[in-house]
Order: C-alpha cells, then sequence, then structure tokens
C-alpha cells in the first residue's frame, strides 16, 4: 500500500472539487497547456492558467480545517487550491532571492499559485524510505517545495515555516539546478525520462519490480524487470518540469534517490530507486 500524506477527509473532499472542476476547464479551453511560472516580474517563465472565479468562489466557500496545519500535506492541497488561504498565508511583502539579488513582492502583486494541481500529478526526490515518513511527522516545521525546470536547469523554491502552529510561505528562492543537493541526479534524470536507449543502459542486470498481482486485488506480485522485459514496464515520466517537496532541512547528497510519481485524485503511484555507484546512477527497483 502507497503512503497517504493527506489525512483529513475535508482536504480530500477540496482536492476532489478542484480537480473535478479545473479538468472540466481544461477540456473547455481546446486542451490548450501552458508552462508554470507564476511570482510577477520573473523573466524566467510563463504565467500558469487560472481557473475560472466560479471556481475560486467554490473552493474560497469550503474553509480550510484547522487539523490541516498538523500536516504540511494537509495544508499544501488546502494552499495550492484556494486564493483566499493563499493571501491570508503568504507572509507579505515576500522576499524573491536569487543569489545576492533581493526583491520584495507585495500582496496585489501576488497571482494565485496552483503548483501541481492541474496537471494531477506530482512527483517527490527522496534519499532513503526514512526521510519518506516525513510528511507523517506532525513535527516538522520547514517545508521547501521545489519547481524544478529541467530544461532551463533552474530550480524555483517556495519556502514555508510553520509560524505559532501555522504553515506560511515565507520567501521565494530561485537557483541553478548545478547548485542544488540533487544536481547529479537530477541531470541524470532529464535524459532518462527522455531518451529510451539510456534508460536501458541505465538499469541495473536486474531491477526488482513490485507491483498489483493480476490474479489478486488485494495482493502485490514480486519478481525482476531485465533489459530485454524494461520495454513492457517503463513508466512514461514527466520530462520538462517536475516538483520537489524538502522536508526539513536539505539533506547531504547521498548514493541513493526514491523518485515517486504519484496522482492526486486517482491512487496513482510510481516508485523508482536509484543507486550511484562509480559515477553512474542505475535504475535498481520499481514499486507501481
Amino acid at each position: 500500500m502507497r503512503d497517504n500524506c493527506y489525512s483529513n477527509v475535508e482536504m480530500k473532499k477540496l482536492v476532489w472539487l478542484f480537480f473535478a472542476v479545473a479538468m472540466m476547464c481544461f477540456a473547455c479551453k481546446g486542451n490548450r497547456q501552458t508552462s508554470g511560472d507564476d511570482v510577477v516580474g520573473d523573466s524566467t517563465g510563463t504565467t500558469d492558467s487560472v481557473p475560472s472565479d466560479t471556481l475560486e468562489e467554490l473552493i474560497a466557500e469550503t474553509p480550510m480545517p484547522k487539523a490541516a496545519d498538523e500536516l504540511f500535506d494537509d495544508f499544501i492541497f488546502n494552499f495550492a487550491a484556494s486564493k483566499k488561504v493563499q493571501l491570508s498565508r503568504i507572509h507579505f511583502p515576500l522576499q524573491v532571492l536569487k543569489g545576492e539579488q533581493k526583491e520584495v513582492m507585495q500582496k496585489n502583486d501576488w497571482i494565485t499559485d496552483h503548483f501541481f494541481m492541474q496537471q494531477g500529478y506530482y512527483t517527490l526526490i527522496f534519499n532513503n524510505e526514512k526521510q519518506k515518513e516525513l510528511c507523517n511527522d506532525t513535527s516538522v516545521n520547514l517545508v521547501t517545495i521545489e519547481r524544478i525546470y529541467l530544461k532551463k536547469k533552474f530550480i524555483k523554491q517556495y519556502v514555508f515555516e510553520r509560524v505559532n502552529g501555522l504553515w506560511m510561505m515565507q520567501r521565494v528562492q530561485l537557483t541553478d539546478i548545478d547548485d542544488s543537493q540533487n544536481a547529479s541526479f537530477l541531470t541524470f534524470y532529464e535524459k532518462f525520462a527522455t531518451d529510451s536507449l539510456f534508460q536501458v543502459e541505465s538499469l541495473s542486470p536486474t531491477v526488482d519490480f513490485v507491483g498489483p498481482d493480476p490474479d489478486d486485488d488485494f495482493a502485490q506480485m514480486e519478481g525482476v524487470i531485465t533489459k530485454d522485459t524494461w520495454p513492457a514496464f517503463a513508466p512514461e515520466l514527466p520530462s520538462d518540469m517536475i516538483y520537489n517537496m524538502v522536508y526539513g532541512n536539505e539533506p547531504a547528497e547521498g548514493n541513493q534517490r526514491i523518485f515517486v510519481l504519484r496522482g492526486i485524485a486517482n491512487g496513482f503511484e510510481v516508485q523508482l530507486t536509484f543507486k550511484n555507484s562509480g559515477g553512474k546512477w542505475r535504475l535498481v527497483k520499481m514499486i507501481t
């Protein structure tokens, strides 16, 4: 069973509401897709498409439950879905940092940022299994959401801190991928996600596999994937822009990465474990 980091019923209902209406808006626009960025004055990207005023009003009428501040994963779904929540949970004037450059943004300049909600999934990068449990840790008081632009080679970090029991966005930081603790892995991942031949070259001789048993809906099966059988199992991976959430202080580099691709409203999840040996990343395990 996959980890469940969003616990309260009210938040789940709000996610379903947002997801369903957002998909309706998406369809009505003729399936036009826009690449996301939304900090005013930032020339490194374009602005995310924003759902209709009707959707905003529907979400605004659903109050954020008090329990949402206990876990960041509960809070962020409410935050991402509601303009009202964002305006009340961002520390204005908001600091926007890029290297030694510092700008500030006023409240009336903020454009609602729905983060990963409109694409229906998000991604996470962990160093180990223990790190995955931090999303269920109520003692975590610092979380950074990373919007990672793989092709443009930079990361936009949204830094949240829990202040007097309430999660608040404190600042936005822009940094190059090369300066990230995940620099080596992200460079590798971009090619792994886009080059099928490179994928095969980057597999361990056998890749451990855990997935649902086709003969039993309540059981899982285990086996191995070889290079010959990989095309039948290879998941479709996002290759332009991905997200990550760093819980607590950013960890040391390490030689392992667990890449998680998780659906928002459909229970879908793929977990890929990579290990770096001799300067080369290889896939060693996949869980679906």
